[in-house]
């Protein structure tokens, strides 16, 4: 009876050892996720304030890309060297191109529908040019042009539907 009760004192003892190790353990667990947590929202926030920047910049540049091949602003910019159609068309489809070729890095800053859209955006102003063209066969770049100016004179160009979306995103960021 006497090793019965000495064992019921050393577990008297050692119950509230264990209680407050067990306590301790999880409130160190919680204490060390919690800081786990803090010190990814702060590394996580100064990524942000690093990266923001460059971000803007591409969401800048797209918008520019997408004002300069704006059909109503190409063909003002872009004046046909000879009286040829088929020059004039691939004069503007290298422009086109070749500002889409200087930006398509900028495609890692924006979110793939946005880039999607841009590259949409692209192609069907290329598609339109080349569609003007064969209705225009017979004239000359000048009604080419007169002709792409007057169809979008009313219309919103695809390059105005992908700006608005990048306007959109950007406004999302705030």
């Amino acid at each position: 009876m006497e090793e019965f009760s000495q064992i019921l004192n050393y577990v008297a003892y050692l119950l509230p050892a264990i209680v407050v190790g067990v306590v301790a353990y999880y409130f160190f667990k919680g204490h060390t996720a919690n800081e786990e947590g803090r010190r990814r929202y702060l590394i996580q926030k100064e990524a942000q304030n690093k990266i923001l920047p460059a971000r803007l910049q591409a969401y800048e540049r797209l918008s520019l890309l997408m004002e300069r091949i704006d059909p109503n602003k190409l063909l003002i910019r872009v004046k046909p060297f000879d009286d040829e159609i088929e020059k004039y068309e691939m004069l503007l489809i290298k422009n086109i191109e070749q500002e889409f070729d200087h930006n398509v890095t900028q495609q890692i800053y924006v979110s793939p529908e946005c880039w999607n859209l841009i590259n949409a955006a692209k192609n069907a102003t290329i598609h339109v040019i080349r569609q003007a063209a064969m209705h225009e066969k017979d004239n000359d770049a000048d009604a080419l042009r007169e002709y792409l100016l007057r169809n979008f004179m009313d219309e919103v160009t695809p390059s105005q539907k992908a700006l608005a979306y990048i306007k959109k995103e950007v406004s999302e960021l705030f």
